[in-house]
C-alpha cells in the first residue's frame, strides 16, 4: 500500500489567504478582523505542517482537519486573545490562596475602582486651594480613624488616641520591609532573633531583604529561644534599629522563648532606636473571636509603642495587593522623603480598592468584607448549603457525600488555626481523583477543588454562595459526559 510523501501531504493544506477567503470564516473575519484572523490561521497551519513533518499525520487524519480547520482557527483566535487572567472557583477552603489571588474584594470596592479608573480623580489635588497634594491622604484619615478606637470594644468611641501617627501604602509588604530598613537602617546593623529569619513564598528571605536594603543583619539568640537579654547585648554603636518578624507560615513550639512586644518597645526607647516590626498579614480585626490565635492586629502593635508596623493588604485585612507602613510620623515621614519610594508607590486603581475596604472597616460593615465574611461563616451554615449541593446531584455513577472538615486561614497567616467546616466528598465512577481535579479546572468557570483520601472535596467556605450552582452543573455535565 502506498503511503502519501510529506510533500503531498503539505500540498493538502491551503494557503493562508484561500483559507481567510473560505465562506466559513467571513463572519469571523468580520467581527475580529482580518489581521488576527490571519494570524490565528497561520498558527494553525504552522502547527499541521509541524505535525507531518513529524509523522503523526496520515492523509486521512489531515482531511479530517482541514475539514474542521475553520473550527480550529476560531479556537485558535479565542485562544490567542482572549484573557489569561481569568476568575476561578476557590472550593480549597483555603481562605488567603496564594496562588489564586488571595482575598477577593467587595461589591462596593469593584464599584469604587470602576468610578476611579473611569475618569480623572483628584489623586494628588487638593481640591480645597488646587494646589498639588499628597495621595496618601485618602487611606491615611481612614487608618488613623481606626487605629484611634479601642483595640478592645470596636463598638466603642475612640478612649485613646494615637497621635503622630501615619500611614503610607507601597505595592506590597516585601516593599514596605525594605523601604523600611532601606530608610531607617542603611549601612548599619539591625538586631533580629534567628528564629525570625524566615522565607516564605517566591523565595522571600529576610536575610536577602535585609542586603539588598544595605542594612547589616545582627542575629541574636537561637532557632528556638531569644530573650530581652540577647537584644539589649548586641546594640552598639553601629545598630540603627530592633527588628521584629512575624513568621508566618510556620510554628516553633516545645522549648521556645521569645520576649513580649512591650519588652523590644522598651529596650527600643531606652537605647534611642526604632523599634520595626513585619507584622505580615495585617488584622484590623481581633481575630480571638474566632479562635485564631498568634495572629496580633495592627492596633495592638502600634498601641504597644512599635515605631513602625509593616503589613499586608491582601491578606487578613481583606483588601487589594499592597503594602503599608503605618508608625510614628516623623519616621514615616523619612520614608515617602527616600527617592525609592517613587518606585514602590501605587497606583490610583489600589488607592480606590484600599479606601474602599477601610471605609468598610470605619463603618464597622465586617460581612461587607469577603474574606471577613468566609472567616465568619459557621460549620452549620456551610453543611446547610453542602447538603443542597448534595441532593441536586443525584447521578447512578456519583458518589457524595457530606463530611466533616478544616478550613484554614492560609497566606501565610495564622499557620496552626483552623476552622470547622462541612465539605462535599465526590468520585465520579470510572474517573480517578486527579482525574476528575482535571475535568473541573477545565469548566468555565474553572473549580479548583482537594483530594482527600482519594475523593476530591470541596469546601463552600470560600466558594461565593452564587457559586453553588455552578459547582453542581460542573459535576453533573462531568457525569453525564463519563457515563
Amino acid at each position: 500500500m502506498k503511503t502519501d510523501s510529506k510533500s503531498d501531504l503539505y500540498r493538502q493544506l491551503p494557503s493562508v489567504d484561500e483559507l481567510i477567503r473560505a465562506s466559513e470564516l467571513a463572519e469571523l473575519v468580520a467581527r475580529e478582523g482580518r489581521k488576527p484572523v490571519t494570524d490565528a490561521a497561520r498558527s494553525v497551519l504552522d502547527h499541521l505542517r509541524t505535525e507531518i513533518n513529524s509523522g503523526r499525520l496520515d492523509s486521512q487524519a489531515l482531511n479530517a482537519a482541514v475539514e474542521q480547520i475553520a473550527n480550529t482557527v476560531e479556537r485558535q483566535l479565542h485562544e490567542s486573545t482572549g484573557f489569561s487572567l481569568r476568575p476561578v472557583i476557590n472550593a480549597t477552603g483555603v481562605i488567603l490562596h496564594t496562588n489564586l489571588g488571595r482575598a477577593p474584594l467587595s461589591d462596593a470596592v469593584i464599584d469604587h475602582i470602576r468610578t476611579v479608573a473611569a475618569s480623572y480623580s483628584n489623586l494628588e489635588f487638593e481640591l480645597a486651594d488646587g494646589k498639588r497634594g499628597e495621595r496618601d491622604v485618602h487611606v491615611d484619615r481612614l487608618f488613623r480613624q481606626l487605629l484611634n478606637r479601642d483595640s478592645n470594644d470596636t463598638t466603642a468611641a475612640p478612649q485613646r488616641s494615637t497621635p503622630g501617627v501615619s500611614t503610607i501604602v507601597v505595592n506590597n509588604n516585601a516593599a514596605a520591609v525594605w523601604l523600611a530598613l532601606n530608610t531607617l537602617a542603611a549601612g548599619g546593623e539591625v538586631i533580629v532573633s534567628r528564629g525570625e529569619l524566615v522565607e516564605i513564598g517566591g523565595s522571600f528571605r529576610i536575610p536577602d531583604v535585609m542586603a539588598q536594603s544595605n542594612g547589616i543583619l545582627r542575629e541574636v539568640g537561637t532557632t528556638n529561644r531569644t530573650r530581652i537579654s540577647d537584644y539589649a547585648q548586641a546594640v552598639n554603636n553601629n545598630t540603627r534599629l530592633l527588628l521584629r518578624v512575624h513568621r508566618s507560615n510556620f510554628q516553633i513550639t516545645g522549648f521556645t522563648e521569645q520576649p513580649a512586644l512591650e519588652e523590644l518597645v522598651a529596650l527600643a526607647g531606652a537605647r534611642g532606636i526604632p523599634l520595626v516590626e513585619d507584622l505580615g498579614s495585617g488584622a484590623l480585626l481581633d481575630l480571638s473571636s474566632l479562635e485564631i490565635a498568634g495572629e496580633s492586629g495592627v492596633s495592638h502593635s502600634v498601641r504597644a509603642g512599635v515605631h513602625v508596623v509593616t503589613y499586608s493588604g491582601d491578606k487578613l485585612l481583606g483588601g487589594p495587593q499592597a503594602g503599608m507602613l503605618t508608625g510614628r510620623a516623623d519616621l514615616i515621614s523619612r520614608m515617602r522623603a527616600n527617592s525609592l519610594f517613587r518606585a514602590l508607590r501605587v497606583d490610583k486603581l489600589t488607592y480606590a480598592a484600599l479606601e474602599a475596604t477601610l471605609l468598610a472597616y470605619v463603618k464597622q460593615d465586617y460581612e461587607a468584607i469577603p474574606i471577613v465574611r468566609m472567616m465568619l461563616l459557621s460549620k452549620d451554615a456551610i453543611g446547610q448549603r453542602a447538603r443542597t449541593v448534595a441532593r441536586s446531584l443525584a447521578a447512578s455513577n456519583l458518589a457524595i457525600d457530606v463530611i466533616d472538615g478544616e478550613s484554614v486561614i492560609g497566606g501565610g497567616a495564622a499557620p496552626s488555626a483552623v476552622l470547622p467546616t462541612s465539605l462535599i466528598a465526590v468520585t465520579v465512577k470510572g474517573l480517578s481523583a486527579d482525574e476528575l481535579l482535571a475535568r473541573l479546572r477545565t469548566t468555565d468557570p474553572p473549580i479548583v477543588a482537594r483530594v482527600i483520601d482519594d475523593r476530591v472535596v470541596f469546601d463552600l467556605r470560600t466558594v461565593l454562595s452564587a457559586q453553588d450552582a455552578l459547582i453542581g452543573a460542573a459535576l453533573r455535565t462531568i457525569a453525564e459526559s463519563h457515563p
